[in-house]
């Protein structure tokens, strides 16, 4: 590093100069962005805390906070989880399409107030670039899942005297200033990559600049990604595909090592909603998939169910890993639903931000779509599943999964029969779709890179629930409970969440405006609503899926 090079080089001088010579030793050699004696008053302690408090909200740990957005809603809506602690008095859930406005508040409400606060403070209280570029980066980070969630939110102009309750901006507009700024993040990173930054400042990279460069740029693949279908997408005049091309070219994450993954400061969320309160288990179409491939990483992600150690259990299924059907209804089967395959995690294991098998995958689709991304789509399918055999430990067996011609079967509810069960929820995976890559043709080579980028992204279920709406894939089953009256269909599932009342309330012209561009922008022209479609509307050739940013 550029300040050990010095240090070198000074140490060299002094051997043969005067003590004169080294009088600003450290003024020369001070990192700018490092504390020093000088430096250690509550001012600095108060930007780090800052930094630290927005990084944070990337992906949450706060238990009630993180149990509603990332298990009970993504969680579900993405198709990891199911709610199996249904003896809580809960009268609507994300899973039936019916949760309660509390519920459907909190993913915007909850960003919103715990993330601007502390942003607006750190830009008072530094004037450090790099420190500010971060803050910007991980605001990006927070309010692209807010604008996934919703579709219209405030983003430009949040900002005025501090005001959260600002206009709303599009979806499209969302992301177009999002990779706008993002562009200048990237640029302030790569000018300071040679330099660290304080550690207790960073839970992810430990203040590695360079990894947060490459984190940057493989979010704007992400982000790039996202808008392919947006009819006319550009950012100051490039396309999608120049801003992925781009992004690759500057460098991205490419090894296991290079993934994003959060030191907890306390709890590990999904070891408190998934262990201890089992509020959900692993979903039915997890285990299908996984299991119809004989996919080694189960022995990572999850536990074999204990139905075979009930007595009197008519369970006559052959797997041990076996999920429970997302959207049962309430009050049945508490205990026994409790039975199926939970999440294994401890309470100090990282929580999972954004890996680089998720990049590899990226660049899959990207090089099916024929964009420059370095390679073709199937080698960077096979690294991604390399990389998320590596990043979950699984040390063998990646060239017989990479082989694997299995197809998914339908699942069979090892609940029917029990304690009087009436309910039979077992279902089926309308899927053809194998590991082994078969090229060719483009849409089943798409649900292939998509249906592996879902089982190596688990359990981040927000990028997996916001896929699934774009794309289609993987192929899902329905909600076993539909209690949503008929607004949202069984086939699309939840395609938004509607906005707080709050916001009726206290910025109501700002957020009918958002609604009557939802209203404008959707197929189904169903207003604030979990059916209404957002950004685009676009009629696949052999799936009737709606596409969204």
């Amino acid at each position: 590093m550029k300040k050990n090079t010095i240090l070198q080089l000074v140490a060299g001088i002094f051997l043969f100069g005067t003590t004169a010579c080294t009088s600003n030793f450290e003024d020369y050699n001070k990192n700018p962005h490092e504390p020093d004696t000088e430096d250690m008053g509550a001012d600095l302690y108060l930007v780090k805390a800052l930094v630290l408090n927005l990084q944070d909200l990337m992906m949450p740990e706060n238990e009630n906070f993180a149990q509603y957005v990332e298990c009970l809603m993504a969680g579900n809506l993405g198709g990891y989880a199911a709610d199996s602690n249904l003896g809580t008095g809960w009268s609507g859930r994300y899973a039936t399409f019916n949760p309660s406005e509390a519920w459907q508040a909190i993913p915007f409400n909850d960003f919103y107030s715990k993330f601007y606060p502390d942003y607006f403070n750190l830009k008072n209280q530094s004037d450090d670039e790099l420190f500010l570029s971060l803050a910007e980066l991980y605001r990006i980070v927070v309010m692209l899942r807010v604008t996934d969630t919703y579709g219209p939110i405030p983003y430009s102009k949040v900002g005025a005297a501090n005001a959260i309750k600002s206009p709303y901006d599009s979806q499209q507009a969302v992301y177009a200033k999002m990779l706008e700024d993002l562009d200048n993040i990237i640029t302030v990173l790569g000018k300071f990559g040679n330099q660290s930054f304080s550690s207790s400042a960073d839970r992810i990279y430990n203040g590695n600049t360079s990894a947060w460069y490459k984190f940057a740029n493989s979010l704007k693949l992400r982000m790039a990604m996202r808008t392919c279908y947006v009819a006319g997408f550009n950012v100051n005049g490039k396309t999608s595909q120049q801003l992925a091309e781009e992004a690759v070219a500057a460098g991205v994450m490419t090894a296991a090592t290079d993934g994003a993954y959060r030191k907890v400061a306390d709890h590990n969320p999904w070891q408190r909603f998934m262990v201890l309160w089992s509020d959900a288990r692993i979903s039915a179409d997890l285990t299908c998939y996984m299991n119809a491939y004989n996919d080694p990483r189960r022995e990572a992600y999850y536990d074999k169910s204990t139905f075979g150690t009930v007595s009197g259990n008519a369970y006559t299924g052959e797997e041990s890993y076996v999920g429970l059907r997302r959207g049962i209804l309430q009050g049945q089967y508490n205990s026994w639903s409790q039975g199926s395959s939970c999440m294994k995690v401890t309470t100090s294991d990282n929580i999972v931000v954004f890996r680089a098998s998720e990049v590899a995958f990226l660049r899959a689709e990207g090089a099916l779509r024929n964009w420059n991304m370095g390679g073709t789509a199937k080698d960077f399918y096979e690294e991604g599943i390399r990389l998320s055999f590596e990043e979950n430990g699984i040390t063998s067996g990646v060239e017989n999964y990479l082989a694997s011609t299995g197809k998914v079967e339908a699942y069979k509810d090892p609940l029917k029969g029990q304690s009087a069960q009436t309910y039979d929820y077992s279902g089926a995976i309308n899927t053809n779709v194998t590991v082994a890559w078969s090229g060719g043709d483009f849409e089943k080579s798409l649900e292939q890179i998509i249906t592996q980028k879902w089982i190596a992204n688990f359990p981040n279920g927000m990028e997996s629930w916001t896929e699934y709406r774009r794309t289609g894939y993987p192929k899902l089953m329905p909600m076993a409970a539909n209690a949503s009256g008929g607004i949202v269909n069984d086939a699309e599932g939840a395609r938004r969440m509607p906005y707080p009342t709050d916001e009726y309330r206290e910025n109501r012209e700002s957020v009918e405006a958002a609604v009557a561009t939802l209203t404008q922008e959707s197929k189904t022209k169903r207003g604030d609503t979990m059916a209404t479609h957002v950004s685009v509307s676009y009629t696949h050739l052999t799936l009737p899926t709606i596409r969204l940013v």
